[in-house]
């Protein structure tokens, strides 16, 4: 009796709910793939005339690939004669191999992507289906390639050639060796690494690999590299999910706080004979003046030999990166001469991309990267003395990489964002001279610019577009002057799909004093009479931002796609940003909770007033990785404005995430009289309470960059304040869900068009990625 009472109540209760689901507007099967059509993976293939990357051959020639809407062409570029032609007949070439193979092949679809020219360049060798074959520019014929590959060593991939390609520098038993390149033969330089504490071991808690951190000298005779000493560093876990017993994954992982990090002792390895010779100086922390690693370039960075390798410069940089020394040691006694420091009040960083600086031992000079006058610079120094010289670069603008120093001239060429009228995150390429006189533009049309430099520097490739534009390549001399167009890329394939480019918007921060500047997603079927959702990606950085890559791009991510679903989706680089001002950037510091919030909410309240159709009562969020964390964020500090939001892979608690990330942008972590650390306020945890809207966390089991921990402190802060939530877990996967990404996209769609937009997705949708067909 009781139970069926008991019964007849859950159904009395449940019939509401199956009546209102059934009320719900539905999307269906197709409203999803017709969304899904504008994922990056269907895109792109309708993009055509893209320039591919240069291959350089003697005398700063070139070839590059190019997709066409037939397939693909190879183009032969020789900037002397100011050609562009065909790297070959693609008909014959396609005749000869379908002749000698007995498969039909088309000239714009020959199944390669890559080939090498003979030294003699009458033959090219390229590689289909797992056999070589040779075609003859003359004669047109294409027989099998008879001679024996080189056998590659079975490390190869954890090896680092000599800049003479004779020796190959690797890892074995904690200790460095060589291996000469055509004998096999293996040479022990060091005899006395050990478990955690070895030689050029690469490991900076949330990247690591077998590869060896080093630098050869110029003249193959000498590696600048490090014995890492992590004994005393904690160790963090992960546990994989499987039949039967699962295995546990350890490695060095230090948190902020810990009394141990990782530190390097620097030495100079001589090869013949193996001599080790140690530099007289404490142990450096494990840090970098780039980023929160010594090879984030990868290669072992902040160091600069001197050519004729008797001479090495490098930068030590604190824990907290806050001081920054430049020294020389003499190769051979390892002696150490302090040249000049920099201390800053918050963190250093010596560039966006590349370290930027210089050691010029021929004129005893040292090209320095700085922001004391608020802006990204280039100084010079005496690296004799000490002292500045002057300034090479001046303005409101930021110094990016700097990418060539022409001694001989005293010029130097850099990148740099922000002098030129508009977007200030479109990049430029000049030349000055170490005088810091006759600054000169050499990339002139508006537009972001991703300059490659020939080998010899005489040129360079300047590709330029706009994130609703898309561009062209061209081939410049050095001075900038124009000497060919390449590539001008055609996306009428594309349009003719109903596809079209975001639209770039410009709002003011809270004070209304600073531009911010975005991107807007909107539906192609967009009416603006009715109301719609709104979404804001976000990536706060403050190593980068939302947007990343200002160039065209076909898909930014699933942005679009989400769009077509029903919502207005916005990126917004809010203050925090590192390619603008030091202030601006600094805007976060010590304060990463922040996450250029308020910059992101009073920016959709601007859009709102710019465009009825954008409905602020519907507003939801997401984002990944630091964007997962100013997800959790979000929902918890503005509940009242966010309604939706996924984060995933977020670093919610950073005093579990590596040490370097949070001591950097946070500070050293601090205990105060009542027990308090500056930390507690910028955990996620402790606003869980907060939450009133639909928030969704994902996570990695697998994660090895930010521990799955992080997620799991905010479920139990969730379930300890009664909060409802939804967990995706993804049991072997790392930091970006690998395989598992098309699940996550879909899972994220239905969530948004669930809980923001009041509809009922399609039952497990299924994405389906794609190669580009003409690859």
């Amino acid at each position: 009796m009781h139970k069926y009472l008991l019964a007849l109540t859950v159904v009395a209760f449940s019939l509401p709910e199956v009546a209102t689901a059934q009320q719900l507007p539905a999307l269906t099967a197709q409203d999803y793939a017709r969304a899904e059509r504008f994922m990056g993976y269907n895109t792109q293939a309708l993009v055509d005339r893209s320039m591919g990357r240069p291959n350089w051959l003697a005398n700063d020639r070139f070839w590059y690939r190019v997709m066409t809407a037939q397939g693909s062409e190879f183009m032969l570029v020789d900037p002397a004669r100011k050609t562009r032609t065909p790297a070959f007949d693609h008909a014959k070439l396609a005749a000869g191999l379908s002749a000698a193979s007995g498969q039909p092949y088309e000239a714009a679809r020959l199944p390669f992507r890559s080939f090498t020219f003979s030294p003699d360049e009458e033959v090219i060798s390229f590689t289909t289906g797992g056999k070589s074959w040779n075609y003859d520019v003359m004669s047109g014929q294409v027989t099998p390639n008879t001679t024996p590959a080189a056998k590659a060593s079975p490390n190869a991939e954890n090896e680092i050639e000599s800049p003479n390609g004779q020796l190959a520098a690797y890892i074995q038993d904690h200790n460095l060796w060589v291996r000469d390149t055509k004998t096999d033969q293996k040479t022990q330089l060091t005899t006395d690494g050990a478990k955690d504490y070895g030689y050029a071991t690469d490991n900076a808690g949330w990247t690591h690999s077998d590869k060896p951190v080093l630098r050869w000298s110029p003249d193959s005779r000498k590696i600048a590299t490090f014995r890492q000493d992590q004994r005393n560093v904690s160790d963090m876990y992960l546990v994989t999910t499987n039949i039967g017993k699962p295995t546990l994954k350890a490695w060095k992982y230090p948190l902020p706080g810990d009394k141990d990090i990782a530190t390097i002792e620097r030495v100079i390895v001589e090869v013949n004979p193996a001599k080790v010779v140690r530099l007289q100086i404490p142990a450096d922390a494990h840090r970098g003046s780039l980023s929160d690693d010594i090879s984030s370039s990868g290669t072992f960075d902040d160091v600069d030999w001197s050519p004729d390798g008797s001479q090495l410069a490098f930068v030590s940089t604190s824990r907290d990166h806050k001081q920054e020394k430049i020294r020389v040691a003499d190769a051979a006694t390892g002696a150490v001469r302090e040249v000049f420091e920099e201390n800053v009040a918050t963190q250093y960083e010596s560039g966006q991309g590349a370290i930027n600086w210089r050691y010029l031992p021929k004129s005893k000079e040292i090209i320095w990267y700085s922001e004391r006058d608020n802006w990204g610079q280039l100084y010079l120094y005496d690296a004799t003395s000490g002292k500045v010289k002057q300034q090479i670069t001046k303005g409101d603008f930021v110094v990016t990489q700097l990418l060539k120093v022409d001694e001989a001239k005293r010029q130097l060429y850099f990148l740099a964002n922000g002098r030129e009228p508009g977007n200030p995150y479109f990049t430029h390429l000049y030349r000055v001279g170490l005088d810091g006189k006759k600054l000169t533009l050499l990339t002139p049309e508006a537009g972001n610019h991703q300059v490659t430099l020939s080998p010899s520097g005489k040129y360079f490739i300047d590709a330029y577009s706009q994130p609703d534009k898309p561009g062209a390549s061209v081939l410049r001399a050095a001075d900038g002057k124009l000497l060919l167009p390449l590539e001008k890329t055609d996306i009428s394939r594309l349009t003719s799909t109903g596809w079209k480019a975001p639209t770039p918007i410009t709002v003011k921060n809270q004070d209304g004093q600073i531009d911010l500047y975005g991107l807007m997603f909107t539906p192609t079927t967009l009416d603006p009479a009715k109301k719609y959702p709104i979404i804001n990606y976000i990536y706060p950085g403050p190593q980068g931002g939302g947007v990343g890559n200002w160039s065209f791009s076909a898909a930014r991510s699933d942005h679009q796609a989400l769009a077509e679903l029903g919502f207005v989706v916005v990126v917004i680089e809010g203050s925090c940003n590192p390619l603008r001002s030091k202030s601006y950037h600094d805007a976060c510091y010590g304060n990463m909770a922040e996450n250029t919030l308020s910059d992101q909410v009073t920016g959709m309240r601007q859009l709102a007033q710019k465009y009825p159709y954008i409905d602020l009562e519907r507003a939801g969020i997401w984002g990944h990785s630091g964007g997962g964390y100013a997800t959790a964020a979000a929902m918890f500090r503005y509940p009242d404005f966010f309604k939706v939001g996924i984060s995933e892979s977020g670093n919610h608690e950073n005093r579990n995430y590596e040490d370097d990330w949070a001591e950097r942008y946070i500070g050293l972590l601090k205990t105060n009289p009542d027990g308090t650390t500056n930390y507690d306020n910028q955990a996620n945890a402790t606003f869980a309470k907060s939450l009133k809207g639909k928030l969704m966390l994902a996570h990695g089991l697998m994660d090895d960059n930010v521990p799955p921990y992080n997620t799991f402190l905010v479920v139990e802060a969730l379930t300890k304040a009664n909060k409802s939530y939804d967990l995706v877990v993804f049991p072997n996967a790392a930091h970006g869900y690998g395989s598992y990404s098309p699940y996550m996209t879909r899972r994220r769609w239905d969530y948004f068009v669930q809980h923001l937009a009041g509809a009922q997705p399609p039952h497990d949708y299924e994405m389906k990625p794609k190669a580009d067909p003409r690859n």
